[in-house]
């Protein structure tokens, strides 16, 4: 199955070049301000990309998904689109779940936890034997470097993929460290698909 990843839109979405594949993942921050309006506008665009599954989940911007119920966001939904949040799928054998949480930064955004047991309560549910992991933000130490060289990804969350060892962890939220990395058994992909200061956009990440 070819598999494109994407992350971090930031309501750019439309600027996006994306190629062809069988399933479409998005780690978070389709928005800016998380309002109704940039939610609509993502979801059509993601609806209308040929790829015959599409899963997203919301990240630290994305506010409208953090004030509506589940029932509220299933009316929303596209067909063929999946959102999780804390949630387990399976699409043609592959196991996929998806969180939105993050660590608390310098103040509250959507999905935030204080690090430590707040957040550990939900890498907990995390299941083991996952073809791939959706986390809008990185571990600790991989794919999670700033600008002014501080490591700022979840300890936490790295900790627990030591057991969990999930084959793909796809991430985004620090644009300015994507890319990919393996690291033991798991391949960990940032795959931020705009800069720093939201200027420009980068391709999307392939893999199979």
């Amino acid at each position: 199955m070819r598999i494109v990843a994407i992350s971090d839109t930031h309501n750019l979405h439309h600027q996006l070049e994306v190629p062809v594949g069988d399933l479409l993942l998005h780690a978070g921050d389709v928005s800016i301000k998380g309002t109704e309006e940039e939610v609509q506008d993502f979801l059509s665009w993601f609806a209308a990309q040929p790829h015959p599954y599409k899963v997203f989940i919301a990240g630290n911007h994305d506010f409208y998904f953090e004030h509506k119920s589940s029932a509220q966001i299933q009316a929303i939904l596209p067909k063929g689109v999946h959102y999780l949040n804390e949630e387990l799928i399976e699409i043609k054998g592959l196991k996929i779940w998806g969180s939105p949480i993050t660590p608390i930064p310098r103040r509250q955004w959507a999905f935030n936890k204080t690090r430590g047991e707040a957040i550990q309560q939900h890498w907990d549910l995390i299941p083991e034997g996952l073809d791939i992991l959706m986390v809008h933000g990185p571990p600790k130490g991989i794919l999670d470097t700033i600008l002014d060289g501080s490591m700022v990804g979840c300890e936490n969350l790295r900790q627990t993929l030591q057991h969990k060892k999930p084959k793909v962890m796809l991430c985004g939220h620090i644009h300015e460290n994507r890319g990919q990395r393996q690291v033991k058994e798991t391949l960990f992909i940032n795959a931020s698909s705009v800069d720093r200061y939201r200027t420009k956009t980068f391709p999307p990440f392939v893999f199979d």
